[in-house]
């Protein structure tokens, strides 16, 4: 692959979105042409999946069912969107991968690890993220943080005892994997979360020096 792939990852109110903003902003300082996508999602027929997934109408599906949908959006995203981006040079930036399926359906509703992996070996075959950012924050907080916002989906309707699970996966992957994932306390003042962001990627990714 000629482009980086760069995943942004952590728990309901966690920043995702203002620091991938972050991240396109630097992207565009250093000329790097990028694409930003996101999970459940990135094509027409992964949004449906995501709809499917999230929308809290009591006919969600049952923990299994959820995984499978996961990497039936993942299939049709990484074939239709990610992968040519990377091969045409783009770098891609993803709200969410691979990691949120062990932390949310492995570590939170309890499915096989092994299963997991095999989904991730069919679907992804050796492509990997170059960088996962992963943003940590008590689940409380995070809860209460976006709690104000209204129209909570599924997921984040979830227990408090769920979340801490999410969380403790996420934990658990950027100490197995620490060459590619950077764990970041996003509880600290933005802007300094902001700027150990930056320092990372900058540190990690030698185009970005």
């Amino acid at each position: 692959m000629k482009g980086r792939f760069i995943t942004i990852e952590g728990a309901e109110g966690a920043g995702k979105s203002t620091n991938i903003a972050l991240l396109e902003r630097l992207l565009t300082e250093r000329g790097i042409d990028h694409l930003r996508s996101r999970e459940p999602g990135g094509t027409a027929l992964a949004e449906r999946i995501r709809s499917l997934l999230l929308d809290d109408d009591g006919l969600g599906p049952s923990a299994l069912a959820e995984l499978l949908l996961i990497f039936a959006a993942r299939a049709d995203h990484l074939e239709k969107c990610i992968v040519p981006a990377l091969e045409q040079g783009q770098w891609v930036i993803c709200d969410r991968f691979t990691d949120a399926t062990f932390a949310y359906q492995g570590y939170g509703r309890g499915l096989p690890r092994a299963a997991i992996e095999a989904l991730q070996t069919i679907t992804q075959g050796q492509l990997r993220p170059d960088l996962t950012i992963i943003l940590d924050l008590d689940p409380a907080v995070g809860l209460q943080r976006i709690g104000g916002r209204g129209g909570l989906d599924r997921i984040e309707r979830e227990s408090i005892d769920f979340h801490a699970k999410v969380r403790n996966g996420y934990v658990a992957i950027a100490k197995a994997e620490p060459e590619r994932c950077v764990l970041i306390d996003a509880a600290a003042d933005p802007a300094q979360v902001a700027a150990t962001i930056r320092a990372a990627l900058v540190e990690r990714l030698p185009e970005l020096q």
